[in-house]
Order: structure tokens, then sequence, then C-alpha cells
């Protein structure tokens, strides 16, 4: 048995007592309650200002948002199907575990996006206008769906043409390793991670660098540009503990094998919640536009006018 079949195997025998599994149950659907009732005030902030319409910048955001709230939801709903009904049909894990998936892959290629718009905003003002255009920003949003079709669907197909029907029918403890066992799958996603990892760090770094040295003689824009990017970098990192986790989940395995399901529970905190509720302080609350409408709507404040 290699390791990420033992670390399958560690996580379907082993069951939280009561008092844990409640305790771990609550604190995901609070954190999730929390973050996408500010993101559901991003959104409506969004969609009652035409003002954010033309600018690429918000629709850029706009889409992680979406994605971020369609993520945690996924997400929260299979830790909760885990510890009530254990065991689902194959076919239903495949459906939430592939839209999962396209919507955690999508977060860094977006964050990725955002930091280019912000390096253009700051190092090619003049030109801001006609390289970020609407229409080339909702293209750029579909090359990050296409993109992460393209690293997932294959292995729906590879499924589909390895196992048998009857495989489908079954039901099992639903995770990617259960729901896509193929050992081919795991090379290409471990491979896939890898080249995602370079390419977003790559476009991070130099877009960072470029803004820190334009913001050292440059305005207090170029400045906040420059934080700005230090944030994404930081989501960045949080996300990419996605790409390295199954690096990860091995070597929590040979180091804590009696506390592993513990270990599991904090790297999904970290990895999966954290990087979510980190939008809304870029956006939500360093943003001013952003940040004077976005207190009426979460405080549910009107205006007088």
């Amino acid at each position: 048995m290699n390791v990420s079949s033992a670390n399958v195997t560690v996580v379907i025998e082993y069951r939280d007592s009561f008092t844990k599994a409640v305790t771990k149950n609550v604190i995901v659907v609070v954190l999730s309650i929390s973050i996408n009732y500010i993101n559901a005030g991003l959104i409506q902030t969004f969609r009652k200002h035409q003002i954010f319409y033309l600018n690429p910048r918000y629709i850029l955001f706009i889409h992680l948002v979406v994605n971020d709230m369609i993520q945690v939801t996924l997400t929260v709903m299979l830790f909760i199907i885990s510890y009530i009904l254990y065991k689902i049909n194959v076919s239903v894990c495949c459906v939430f575990i592939l839209l999962a998936l396209f919507t955690t892959e999508n977060t860094p290629l977006n964050l990725a996006c955002m930091a280019v718009e912000c390096y253009i905003a700051i190092c090619f003002p003049l030109r801001h206008m006609q390289i970020c255009t609407v229409k080339r920003t909702l293209t750029l949003i579909g090359l990050i769906w296409t993109t992460s079709l393209l690293s997932v669907l294959p292995d729906l197909f590879i499924t589909l043409a390895m196992q048998p029907v009857d495989f489908f029918h079954s039901r099992v403890f639903c995770l990617r390793e259960t729901a896509f066992p193929n050992p081919h799958i795991i090379k290409k996603r471990d491979i896939t991670y890898i080249v995602y990892l370079v390419i977003v760090w790559l476009v991070i770094f130099y877009t960072y660098f470029r803004i820190m040295f334009t913001a050292q003689t440059a305005s207090k824009d170029a400045k906040k540009a420059r934080n700005t990017i230090i944030l994404h970098g930081f989501q960045v990192l949080l996300c990419m503990a996605i790409y390295a986790e199954p690096l990860l989940k091995q070597a929590l395995y040979q180091w804590f094998p009696k506390n592993y399901p513990d270990s599991l529970f904090a790297c999904y905190i970290i990895a999966q919640m954290l990087p979510r509720s980190i939008s809304s302080i870029i956006y939500g609350l360093r943003d001013k536009a952003f940040r004077r409408y976005l207190k009426r709507y979460l405080f549910c404040k009107v205006n007088p006018q």
C-alpha cells in the first residue's frame, strides 16, 4: 500500500468522538456563514452600483468572490456529509469533487490575473484603459475556467475509461482519491500543481518587484498597490497549500499518524477557509469605494437620500 492509499484508509477508518465531531462541524459552519455573508455583501455592492461594472479590477474581484462562495459552500457540504452520511454514491461524489476542484484551481489563477492588472495600472497608467478593457477581462475569466476545465476533466475521462460501471453505483467516503482512484491521475495532478505553482509565483514576484521599484519614486497609489500585491502573495501562498497538499499529507501521515485526521482538519481550515476570508480584507475594507457602500449592506444602513 502506497502512502496516498494509506492516507485514505486512515481517514476512512478513523471516526471522531461525538464532541469532537460537533466542534469541528460548528467551527466550519460558522466560518463558512461568516465568509459567505461578507462576500454576499460585496456582490450586492457590486450589483447595485454601475461604477464597478466598467472597472476590470472589480470585475476580476467579484469573479473571485463568487468563485470563493461556491468553493466554500461545496467544501463545507462535503465536510458535513462526511459526518452525517459518511459514504455517498460515487456519481454524486464525482460531481461535488469536480465542482470543488474547478473553483479551487480558479482562485490562484484569478489572483495572478489581478496582480497583472494592478501592475499595468501602476507601471503603465496611460495605457491601462486600452489594455485592460471589460471585454478582455471577461475573455480572461473564460480562459481561467478553460484552464481549470482542461486540468480537471481528464480525471473524469480516465475514470470513465478505466473503471467498471458498477463502480459509479457504489458508495464511497467522498475524497478525490476515492472518486478518481487511478494512480495515473495522481501523477498528473502532481505535475499540474507544480506547473501552476511555478507560473503563479513567477507572476506574483515579477509584478511585486516591478511595482516596488515604481513605488520608491512614485505616488501613494503605487505604494498602496505594492501592499496589495503583498496581500495577494500571502493569499496565493495559502492557496498554494492546495497544490502542495499531497506532499503535506504524506508528511503529516509520517509525523503524526495518531493525530492525522486532526492535522487534516487544520490543513482544511488554513488552506480552504482562510484564503477566502482575505479577499474581503483586501477590497472590502482597504478599498475606499467598496468600503463606503459595503458598510451600508453589512450593517443594514439606509441612505437617507
